[in-house]
């Protein structure tokens, strides 16, 4: 095995992130895949193993077997209105969840990543630096500072990533992103109704997974925050969705965040000061247009 390269464990294998992790890392390191339910779709060469977090023991067998220098916690229920009519279920997978993997990175001595979210913040200050006050809306955006809390009480070399609105497209995805549902409702005619008060900046599951395999490689410990170049409204993200597409944009209907009435309340404008990453391991994330150009019509 070359020096450069280490073993590799990653939860939430089968979801956007999991599988772009798995299809950057592919080559460079020795992974293994894991997730609550089966396989789901290629693992691009990577061992897959089902492990539950939340059963006592399941993941500690794995390391055991597996011996992983990092884990890259992508697990998380993150659909925020779930979380927020489940909140009993919301601390169970990204509180306690991720308090199993801290202890199972603390006695295997395995670097812990831990992906986080802009929905920490409250929306007021946008663009947020690392060290930014947090103050959550939501449940998810206080389980996942919960999360972090945790991580940043233990033993065990760690990072904390923070992202903002995943993008992307793998085969096999279990739920759709922004990109895929605007592009699939209009070509199908359908209208939609979207929010002109929420700024955000998109990020590519391929440059968030460049991004973590880039702090494991280099030992980069801390806070980092990991997002696209690019700060916009969601409504001005799916008028270029359909410009691009070649689609309807008359089928788009601007509506505030108080006509949707969403269980959750959104951070109104976040966005990142990415200069951290950029500095400590070159972290460059590829334009909007660049994405949509990668993002496969399906």
């Amino acid at each position: 095995m070359a020096s450069s390269e280490k073993r590799i464990l990653i939860t939430g294998a089968n979801g956007l992130l999991g599988k772009s992790l798995l299809h950057a890392g592919k080559g460079r390191h020795t992974l293994l895949a894991t997730g609550r339910g089966p396989q789901r779709g290629d693992c691009f060469g990577a061992t897959y193993a089902t492990v539950d977090l939340m059963v006592d023991g399941d993941l500690q067998r794995a390391m055991e077997d597996f011996r992983p220098d990092a884990v890259i916690h992508a697990a998380a229920m993150t659909q925020v209105d779930d979380c927020e009519r489940n909140p009993n279920q919301c601390q169970a997978l990204n509180v306690e969840a991720t308090a199993n993997v801290i202890a199972a990175c603390e006695l295997h001595d395995a670097h812990l990543l831990l992906l986080s979210t802009d929905f920490i913040f409250d929306g007021k200050d946008g663009p947020y630096a690392e060290d930014a006050e947090a103050n959550p809306l939501s449940v998810y955006g206080q389980s996942k500072l919960d999360a972090e809390t945790l991580v940043k009480a233990s033993a065990c070399a760690w990072t904390i990533a923070r992202t903002i609105l995943v993008i992307g497209y793998v085969p096999t995805l279990s739920r759709s992103n922004i990109i895929l549902w605007a592009r699939e409702a209009l070509a199908k005619g359908q209208r939609i109704q979207v929010v002109n008060d929420q700024y955000r900046s998109p990020t590519w599951s391929m440059d968030l997974a460049e991004a973590c395999l880039q702090i494991i490689d280099s030992h980069s410990l801390g806070t980092y925050h990991i997002s696209g170049p690019e700060s916009m409204s969601i409504l001005d993200l799916v008028h270029r969705v359909a410009r691009h597409a070649g689609l309807d944009a008359g089928l788009i209907d601007e509506v505030s965040s108080q006509t949707l009435s969403q269980v959750a309340a959104r951070p109104p404008v976040t966005g990142f000061n990415i200069d951290k990453a950029k500095k400590d391991f070159s972290f460059s994330p590829h334009s909007f247009a660049e994405v949509l150009d990668a993002i496969p019509y399906i």
